[in-house]
């Protein structure tokens, strides 16, 4: 092929791709602005032509669900869950008291399984397309410790554009109240990386992005651990205030909800709780399933902007031993 066909071939790709997604394209886990739950009550999205398992599931509390079985997705949508934003370093007002999310003593024992994964493809709303991948993994040694991992990253022709990847990590316990984090860290493709340390002892977190320390509250959670903390709530669907943490920052994310929806996915049909949080000028919803498991089995992500990132749960695996060493 003559060198000014190949030359006006690329030319063309590239501005098709720009034109699609613009240069200042990020995903998930890749602005510097923190994720933030908001949430409104809405009616349930009754299924269509079959009885209404949501009013099923209201007669009976707790709200089990079937076990969705695995789902194995198609090779071209494996995907990953999107990290959070991260915010600039600014410790919390001392002053600042807003009450916590209610954390009434719930069992030790892990909801899910000893270890397991969750794939998810993302999708940029506005497009209708898939945009990138991203997968969260759990792990439980039986000890009371817990693990999570998560990475999502831009696939196809975005990643030619724009490649990002952001992966994050999550240590800690699990007590009676649920998830209670004592490490968080996260990495780019860039090479930036940021920490945060938790000491419970005395009720502070050490963030590595300038060395500073933030006061937290019991409860508090980083933007990994918040996800699944949803799950071990009384009550989420009272609303109430919860403080997170990113490497950079200690914030509070005022949750609300959306009332539950019937959501079908690619990994399954699942009864799910719509959650939403706002803070910082962006929006993070999630869908968790009303099953025994409660996992986030779609996320939604809106930035500044108004752009937003659909999150949706392709393959679900899980594994009723721990890992071995």
């Amino acid at each position: 092929m003559p060198f000014a066909l190949v030359v006006a071939f690329a030319g063309s790709l590239a501005l098709h791709a720009l034109a699609l997604f613009g240069t200042d394209l990020e995903l998930p886990g890749s602005e510097p602005e923190p994720l933030v739950l908001h949430a409104e009550l809405r009616m349930p999205l009754p299924p269509p032509a079959v009885p209404d398992p949501v009013q099923a599931a209201r007669e009976k509390k707790p709200r089990p669900l079937k076990k969705v079985p695995l789902t194995r997705a198609a090779p071209d949508a494996v995907s990953l869950a999107p990290a959070p934003e991260l915010l600039p370093v600014e410790e919390a007002p001392p002053e600042e008291q807003a009450p916590e999310v209610s954390t009434s003593p719930l069992p030790t024992e892990p909801l899910l399984p000893a270890s397991g994964a969750i794939r998810y493809a993302v999708y940029k709303t506005s497009l209708g397309m898939q945009v990138g991948r991203a997968e969260h993994r759990w792990e439980f040694d039986g000890e009371g410790h817990y693990r999570l991992t998560a990475f999502t990253e831009t696939s196809g022709l975005v990643a030619l554009i724009k490649p990002v990847r952001v992966d994050m990590e999550s240590r800690g316990r699990l007590l009676a109240g649920g998830l209670q984090p004592e490490s968080y860290r996260t990495w780019k493709k860039s090479g930036d990386e940021e920490n945060a340390d938790f000491d419970w002892s005395t009720g502070q977190v050490r963030l590595s992005r300038d060395g500073g320390v933030a006061n937290i509250v019991p409860g508090t959670q980083d933007l990994l651990s918040l996800i699944y903390q949803l799950a071990y709530l009384p009550h989420p669907e009272e609303g109430g205030s919860i403080g997170v943490v990113t490497g950079r920052k200690y914030d509070r994310y005022e949750l609300d909800s959306h009332g539950e929806e019937l959501i079908e996915v690619p990994a399954g049909q699942f009864l799910t709780l719509h959650l939403r949080a706002v803070a910082g000028g962006t929006i993070t919803e999630i869908w968790i399933a009303l099953d025994d498991s409660r996992l986030p089995v779609k996320i939604r992500f809106t930035d500044k902007k108004g752009d937003s990132f659909d999150q949706v749960a392709t393959e679900i695996a899980m594994k009723v031993e721990p890992p071995q060493p």
